[in-house]
């Protein structure tokens, strides 16, 4: 009967490292666009949770103050913060997780990653340990493929232009995920501020996607809009005043573009026409962002869809101009209704995404006996 008692409370893990994380296929772009536009339609049918009185949080963040007593506390430089971001999960994935990471822009003078990521999965019923992962490219990824759910209902099939703004790791994955839905795209046009950042990205372009012919650095905003069938604005950059976000204006903006939004991004009064249409990837979660912060809103998050709400409290939008990706995935809105309609969807990034593809990537890591098993205990010392 012992031996009964401590198999039924050992508890095991896995730990994936970053290698890992790789040979169980968290670059697998095309499955993780898969992955997201699943989860989506669990998010429209209301079979998640996350954080927050209204379950829609992005998450809890740790920031610093301007001017603290203790000389040890971290200064509010650009991107210094730590931040937990759990969700739960249902349908075929029915886990919960957590993402947590710290974020100091300083860090690439030190070769590391702006942020640095890590996520814990856990059995739902529970709530033991499944896997405590490596998560930057897991949280890459998913970031990057939300845009590819986004430009396989929303943008033109044939599409072949994608101008970019900001050619970092979000430019990449994003760029992956139109490859993956928009299969005739030849040419990308591309602004970056540095030249090592942009030579990156045409290197790993080059070597990626030989079928992207035509790669063309430009030096505007404007450029990087103006006949573009797809648009994303990567940038990153400080947050507090919205006149100084990268703005996109209606003039710039060919008939039937697609613009995915996944960073700092502002609007001229062109594009608040109603003819434009302005889709959110959740919006329960700007529900949220606009219950939690100060007005108007666009000041600390920096996403256009907050953009959106701040112009209905202003009187200059209507809520009904709002869509929902999550409606349009599960087929109880439409997608793109015809080649002239010019389409901007705000990508916020929620947990509920690294949930997903986490679940999916551990599964295949069981599945392929990949990762480290650490045990938490045999028996646990208090019950």
């Amino acid at each position: 009967m012992a031996d009964d008692m401590t198999t039924s409370t050992r508890i095991d893990f896995i730990y994936l490292s970053e290698q890992d994380m790789i040979r169980a296929g968290v670059t697998d772009m095309a499955a993780c666009v898969d992955t997201m536009e699943e989860m989506f339609a669990l998010l429209y049918h209301g079979d998640y949770r996350m954080a927050g009185p209204s379950n829609n949080s992005h998450g809890s963040v740790v920031v610093f103050p301007e001017d603290s007593p203790f000389p040890d506390m971290p200064k509010p430089t650009p991107d210094r913060r730590f931040m937990a971001m759990p969700a739960y999960l249902g349908g075929r994935f029915r886990t919960a997780g957590m993402k947590w990471y710290g974020s100091n822009i300083a860090n690439r003078e030190k070769g590391l990653p702006r942020s640095i990521l890590m996520f814990v999965l856990n059995d739902a019923d529970t709530g033991a340990p499944l896997a405590f992962m490596s998560a930057n490219l897991l949280s890459a990824y998913r970031t990057g493929a939300v845009p590819g759910v986004g430009a396989r209902h929303l943008a033109r099939k044939d599409s072949k232009v994608v101008g970019i703004l900001g050619p970092g790791v979000m430019a990449k994955t994003s760029l992956s995920a139109f490859m993956a839905v928009c299969p005739q795209i030849d040419t990308v046009k591309v602004k970056g501020r540095g030249q090592k950042s942009l030579d990156a990205f045409l290197g790993w372009v080059a070597e990626t996607y030989p079928q992207i012919t035509t790669v063309q650095v430009v030096d505007t905003i404007e450029e990087v809009v103006r006949n573009s069938d797809i648009v994303t604005y990567c940038q990153s950059g400080a947050i507090g005043d919205p006149s100084i976000y990268p703005v996109v204006k209606r003039e710039w903006v060919s008939p039937g573009t697609f613009l995915s939004m996944p960073s700092l991004t502002n609007i001229d009064e062109g594009m608040e026409s109603p003819e434009i249409r302005k889709v959110l990837d959740n919006p329960g979660l700007y529900d949220a962002w606009h219950e939690e912060n100060p007005k108007p809103v666009h000041n600390n998050v920096p996403v256009v869809g907050i953009r959106f709400l701040d112009l209905i409290d202003e009187g200059r939008m209507s809520r009904d101009q709002i869509e929902d990706l999550g409606k349009i995935v599960a087929g109880e809105a439409p997608g793109r209704r015809d080649d002239e309609e010019i389409i901007i969807m705000s990508v916020g990034g929620m947990p509920v995404e690294d949930v997903a593809w986490g679940t999916v990537v551990y599964r295949n890591a069981i599945e392929q006996g990949i990762g480290v098993p650490l045990n938490l205990w045999d028996q646990p010392v208090l019950r």
